[in-house]
């Protein structure tokens, strides 16, 4: 296993452009608008895997009935609130340090076209990015670790080669089982216990604090 991985593949909503509760905003305008009773906690929970997932999870038998409408309105709704949408504490500083070291960097995430889209426009860092990966690249989302393994054809290297940095259990999940190694950060709202349970071999606040560490981290 090689000592300094050649390829960083980061998740972009929680890990690099503070997303998550703007998500989780929209999921609950969605949810109101269908009729369904489902608590944020809940949704806040659910943000990360695959919508399909998220929708079972979250509407159970109802999925079927509600859950393209609420999908439909939450896309709506989140496009609404982008606006909002900045860049985490040391995101871009971050990417561009590990670009300078030689490293091949990877946006992996299965968000759609035109949502990836308004993260990357929010986070302004095209010059130092290699690649991306959208919804259009799977069938499945996280935790099926099929994005990770695309994300790592782009990257052209193998699992042993690439670090995965993510704010989810479902990322840790998803890295785990495509046999890459898991940076977990806090910023998505997850603690750092379940990032660990999920697979992270080591965990910080946000992309600065991972940054300000970097030497002494699994990216060294």
């Amino acid at each position: 296993m090689s000592q300094t991985p050649r390829a960083v593949l980061f998740d972009v909503d929680g890990t690099l452009v503070d997303s998550n509760y703007l998500h989780v905003e929209a999921w609950m305008h969605a949810f109101s608008d269908v009729g369904a009773d489902v608590s944020a906690w809940r949704v806040h929970r659910a943000i990360g895997q695959d919508s399909a997932r998220l929708l079972r999870a979250l509407l159970g038998d109802d999925a079927d009935k509600l859950g393209e409408r609420a999908k439909e309105l939450h896309s709506r709704y989140y496009k609404e609130l982008a606006p909002r949408l900045v860049p985490l504490n040391g995101a871009r500083e971050l990417l561009s340090a590990l670009k300078n070291q030689g490293r091949t960097l990877v946006l992996a995430t299965s968000a759609p076209e035109d949502e990836l889209q308004l993260l990357t426009e929010t986070l302004d860092s095209d010059d130092v990015l290699d690649a991306t990966t959208n919804a259009d690249d799977v069938d499945t989302a996280k935790p099926d670790p099929s994005i990770v393994e695309v994300a790592l054809e782009k990257a052209g290297v193998g699992p042993d080669d690439a670090i995965f940095v993510g704010d989810t259990v479902w990322d840790c999940v998803a890295a785990s089982r495509a046999g890459v190694r898991t940076i977990g950060l806090l910023c998505g709202g997850s603690s750092s216990a379940e990032l660990r349970s999920a697979g992270a071999i080591a965990v910080y606040d946000d992309p600065s604090a991972l940054l300000r560490e970097i030497h002494l981290s699994p990216l060294a």
